[in-house]
């Protein structure tokens, strides 16, 4: 530096530099700004599952605030048909899960580095088009496309997974696709300078830094399959049920406590298979 400073003046510039602090009004419209929006997400996420959660227990609900007496009968009353239905809700939600983040990484890893323009940008636009479609439409446009032969579908499980996979893949992709940091392009460069084969780079450099894009795409698919029912109920074959469906055809018909039941299982479940994503394996120490 030119200009060289006076050592005996630093500590009186330290002495005068003091943090600003907010006045007083400042930290009031903070304080009421985050309490409310406490309270919004309590009553918007918070509250409808303590509803759900005291009504599978309540013996009887109705013109009170909670329950008037506390019962497990309708966990008892729960059928084999509605433990299959969650079987299969699960079956096919790791299903959907799967599938979609092995394509969305595969479609990521494809288009990585190519100009968003041309072929490019249009297998960009197709593979977010699920998301500007109502998923009513999908499924309507999944059930007429592949109800005939050669492709007849309209008959099994399959066609499920497929319109879950339509709606899903659209995340998983773009989970995997934000996880492309330049640095990766950079390691894989200097693996494959070094010599590594493509399988090698891919397994041992690629993989390895994609494991968390990877486990918010499973957990993210997971969450939405077992969720989605606007397609589900527009495809599912004859003697196919998932909890959504058994859910709604409940509250069709009144039965709000026996649906809550179920659902608070489905919660329960769900929330274990997250953590079971979302837990971290331990690296073994090599010697």
């Amino acid at each position: 530096m030119a200009d060289e400073l006076d050592p005996a003046v630093l500590p009186v510039m330290h002495m005068k530099a003091r943090p600003v602090r907010p006045s007083f009004v400042a930290r009031l419209l903070s304080g009421l700004f985050l309490g409310f929006a406490a309270l919004l997400c309590f009553w918007l996420f918070v509250l409808p599952v303590i509803v759900v959660a005291l009504s599978s227990v309540a013996a009887h609900w109705s013109g009170t605030i909670l329950p008037d007496g506390f019962s497990t009968r309708w966990f008892e009353r729960l059928s084999s048909s509605d433990f299959d239905a969650l079987t299969t809700s699960l079956e096919i939600g790791m299903g959907v899960a799967v599938l979609g983040t092995v394509l969305g990484l595969w479609l990521a890893l494809a288009l990585e580095g190519r100009d968003r323009r041309g072929l490019g940008a249009f297998v960009d636009t197709i593979a977010m088009m699920p998301n500007g479609v109502p998923s009513v439409v999908l499924g309507l446009a999944v059930l007429i496309a592949y109800h005939k032969r050669p492709v007849d579908l309209s008959s099994s499980a399959a066609i499920v997974v497929f319109v879950q996979l339509a709606l899903v893949l659209p995340f998983c992709y773009r989970c995997a696709a934000a996880a492309l940091r330049p640095e990766l392009t950079v390691l894989r460069e200097a693996a494959a300078s070094l010599g590594a084969p493509p399988s090698m780079v891919l397994r041992r450099v690629v993989l390895p830094q994609l494991v968390p894009a990877i486990r918010a795409s499973l957990a993210l698919g997971f969450a939405l399959s077992l969720g989605e029912l606007g397609a589900t109920l527009t495809v599912y074959p004859p003697g196919f049920a998932t909890v959504p469906i058994v859910v709604v055809g409940q509250v069709e018909r009144g039965y709000y406590l026996p649906a809550s039941a179920l659902s608070l299982i489905l919660l329960l479940v769900s929330l274990a298979a997250l953590l079971l994503i979302a837990a971290r394996v331990p690296r073994r120490r090599s010697d």
